[in-house]
């Protein structure tokens, strides 16, 4: 028993490590999160503030969020969007994993997708900067409702590991638009209308290092207790949260599924409503798929879920008087 135990916990430390040096290696990348711009294949980048973004520290690309935006397939517009937020544990981004793989997976089902750049705190960006640059995207993409085709009321944000605790965060802690504001980004809400949560890293601010700790991580365990109250997502869910479909693996030994049901457990509580998938495999970082018969078709569970949220389809034309 002593030794099994001790096998799994190896494993749990290796798999934590592998994880970190992959989003280590993974920060090495151009500005843009979905490679060179194509304008003719409908792929651009633009960054979330014309200027400086508040609090950077400096003009590389490190400093610098953005949106990489891509048109959904030619004749299958539906009228919706979807802002990604890679994981990488806020040391780097999986910007083709869970970026530009999952954003060519909604556009082929006629989605308007938005890949976020977001600020990581290895490059000293402590939340809640990470936060600014999410609630930002989903106004962007809000006031640009008419330049993108898109119904500002049928806006998605997805995110997986620490992109899904983000995504958490920012479908918990939204702001109000400011009517009064000079930039008209500004004056809508941050309030995604749909989230999805890939095995979300809902507890991350935690002193508890017996897995992956953004605390241990990035050398703030004296601060760790005021991050966790102010940023775990759990703990601000609302009748306002949107509707929110989850999954989770139960052996993923790196954010374990108890973190995913704390969120989900809020939802319930709250009556938001949740749809929630737990695999019995697949390790941490899956993605869409690809390790397991049965966790391959969380997607096409997803597809059904949207499809019921009226997402698939263009929304009705409005009568004209």
């Amino acid at each position: 028993m002593t030794t099994t135990l001790t096998v799994k916990r190896l494993t749990a430390i290796v798999c934590v490590c592998l994880f970190v040096a992959a989003s280590a290696a993974a920060q090495k990348q151009p500005c843009s999160t979905a490679g060179e711009d194509n304008e003719f294949l409908g792929i651009r980048t633009i960054r979330l503030w014309p200027g400086q973004a508040p609090q950077a520290k400096g003009t590389a690309c490190e400093d610098i969020p953005t949106l990489t935006i891509l048109d959904p397939q030619p004749g299958h517009a539906n009228g919706s969007a979807v802002v990604v937020l890679p994981g990488g544990a806020y040391v780097g981004l999986a910007a083709n994993l869970e970026g530009r793989q999952v954003a060519d997976w909604f556009t082929g089902r006629g989605f308007q997708a938005f890949i976020l750049q977001y600020r990581l705190s290895s490059h000293g960006y402590l939340l809640p900067i990470p936060l600014l640059d999410a609630r930002r995207a989903v106004q962007t993409v809000r006031a640009r409702a008419a330049d993108y085709h898109i119904d500002p009321n049928r806006i998605v944000i997805i995110g997986f590991s620490a992109g899904g605790h983000l995504a958490a965060l920012a479908s918990t802690q939204f702001v109000a638009g400011n009517p009064n504001a000079e930039d008209p980004i500004e004056r809508v809400s941050s309030r995604p209308d749909f989230a999805v949560l890939g095995y979300p890293w809902i507890g991350a601010i935690s002193s508890d290092t017996s897995h992956l700790s953004y605390c241990k991580l990035f050398k703030v365990m004296d601060q760790c207790e005021a991050l966790r109250a102010a940023y775990s997502p759990d703990l601000f869910v609302s009748k306002d949260t949107p509707p929110t479909f989850w999954f989770h693996t139960f052996n993923d030994e790196t954010v374990p599924v108890e973190q995913g049901l704390r969120y989900y457990e809020a939802l319930v509580k709250a009556g938001v409503p949740a749809e929630a998938h737990i695999f019995a495999n697949g390790p941490h970082g899956v993605g869409l798929g690809k390790s397991d018969a049965a966790l391959d078709q969380w997607p096409n569970l997803l597809e059904i879920w949207l499809r019921a949220q009226g997402l698939m389809q263009p929304p009705a034309p409005r009568a004209v008087h």
